[in-house]
């Protein structure tokens, strides 16, 4: 699992999936990581956008231009589509290829990546700002196991045959959609475009992509790693019209703390649950709830976490949180903070700006935080944490479920039946007992309600991109 700890020579950092990484081991990073690719990437050709345009990526560490990228609009996304759409036509190469090579290509990617992760890790934390120590130990690995993880999918992806009533011999393809259009939000960007190519690729689509504007420069460099291996997958910045859609969107996680738990890991597990990636995840546990008898200590404590919390300079191994991704989510979150203090939540450390320049923001807890506060209801995505009192079990699970978003949540406790009974009532698409932000290629993610539709990774994510064809063929019955 991962686990939020401050960072010193040779000590462990856990990763996704409960493997552990020594600081020690992580190589030195280059002081500026040279940017090779700024444009779009249409057929297995790099070129400028059809408008000329071009617009600037941010350091968010320190506000300063990296350099500036090619922006893609409408004449972009179709030229895309067009050869997207000719790729996927049939007859083409990649609908002539075997499944098998399929999924060789995509474990010759997984290696290209695996070969280069100390560059993209560079290259990862000077566009979006995680320290480069999670960008190496935690990123760069979960990408590799999923495209690993995909390309055994890509020639195991099988039909059925299926018993139907009278003479006929009845069985179902599973084919690919087609083109499909892909976005990558800003604050995982190698993983999320890894958890959408592995999936579309293995199954034999063609993919058309849009990278988040704030951190486009791994994708691209990606897309060079792509026409190396393959140079028959396509791939840009833009966007298209789909008639399947799933959507992972946002969340307001509950991580619910009872009683009898332990306390010392609940109080780390739940820093991290909130505070990891400077609290830019969809699934953070951002509605803290605590049993009303461990309240005060669980306050104390996490209070006390906070305030050792390393933030600073993303490429020092020692910082365990950089910058916020842009300008924009730097004022928000402060907007958010001073929500909290005027509807009378208690701030109880941080709350103010954690650097003269760049986008920092000091780790805040709150807490008295009631229900209906706007902290309490609202993503706020930023390393600001908000602690509730519950009494009963049963009185938490209800106010945990009184949110239009339903991505994950967890819950804390040495008791097997109370984790059972709190699970299986939560409205959430992943729960976790005793852990948080466990990730496996494996095991399915995604949410209820307004966190959105579909399932990412595991054997469910491959349901996004494909159709299931029924055909029934009528069997003689005589030799005629």
């Amino acid at each position: 699992m991962l686990r939020a700890v401050v960072f010193r020579a040779g000590s462990p950092l856990s990763g996704f999936g409960g493997r552990r990484y020594s600081v020690a081991a992580i190589p030195a990073p280059s002081a500026r990581p040279e940017v090779v690719y700024n444009k779009l990437f249409i057929n297995n050709q790099w070129r400028d956008a059809a408008s000329g345009r071009t617009f600037p990526t941010i350091n968010p560490a320190t506000g300063e231009v990296i350099c500036h990228v090619a922006e893609a609009d409408k004449a972009d996304v179709e030229i895309a589509v067009k050869a997207a759409r000719n790729a996927f036509r049939l007859g083409s190469p990649w609908r002539r290829m075997d499944a098998s090579h399929r999924g060789l290509l995509l474990n010759r990617l997984a290696d290209a990546i695996e070969r280069d992760a100390a560059y993209l890790a560079e290259l990862e934390t000077l566009d979006n700002g995680k320290p480069y120590a999670i960008s190496y130990s935690v990123d760069l690995p979960h990408v590799v196991k999923v495209f690993r993880y995909y390309a055994g999918w890509a020639d195991k992806w099988e039909g059925k045959t299926i018993p139907i009533d009278g003479d006929f011999f009845c069985y179902t393809r599973h084919e690919p959609v087609g083109v499909c259009g892909q976005i990558i939000p800003w604050n995982f960007p190698l993983l999320m475009q890894a958890w959408k190519l592995g999936p579309a690729l293995a199954t034999g689509n063609t993919v058309v992509m849009k990278v988040a504007e704030q951190t486009p420069l791994t994708a691209l460099y990606v897309a060079s790693l792509i026409k190396e291996v393959g140079h028959l997958i396509q791939q840009a910045s833009g966007s298209s019209n789909l008639k399947k859609v799933t959507l992972e969107l946002g969340g307001k996680s509950p991580n619910i703390v009872l009683s009898d738990a332990n306390l010392e890991d609940a109080v780390e597990q739940s820093h991290f649950a909130l505070f990891f990636n400077q609290g830019q995840c969809c699934c953070a546990g951002s509605r803290t709830y605590v049993q009303a008898d461990i309240y005060d200590d669980f306050v104390e404590q996490s209070v006390a976490r906070a305030n050792m919390r390393v933030v600073g300079n993303p490429f020092d191994l020692k910082t365990e949180q950089g910058p916020q991704i842009d300008e924009e989510q730097f004022n928000k979150i402060l907007g958010y903070i001073r929500s909290g203090k005027k509807e009378g939540a208690k701030l109880l450390c941080g709350g103010k700006v954690a650097a003269d320049k760049g986008y920092f923001i000091q780790p805040t807890v709150f807490g008295d935080v009631q229900d209906n506060m706007t902290i309490a209801r609202e993503e706020i995505f930023g390393p600001v944490m908000q602690i509730l009192k519950f009494k009963t079990v049963e009185e938490v699970v209800t106010r945990a479920n009184d949110s239009k978003y339903g991505l994950a949540a967890a819950v804390f406790t040495k008791d097997i039946d109370k984790a059972h009974f709190v699970s299986s009532g939560l409205r959430a698409g992943t729960v976790w007992v005793n852990c948080y932000d466990v990730f496996g290629a494996q095991a399915p993610f995604g949410g209820y309600k307004a966190s959105g539709n579909g399932r990412e990774l595991g054997e469910y994510g491959l349901d996004n991109y494909t159709e299931v064809k029924t055909v029934t063929i009528k069997v003689p019955q005589k030799n005629s």
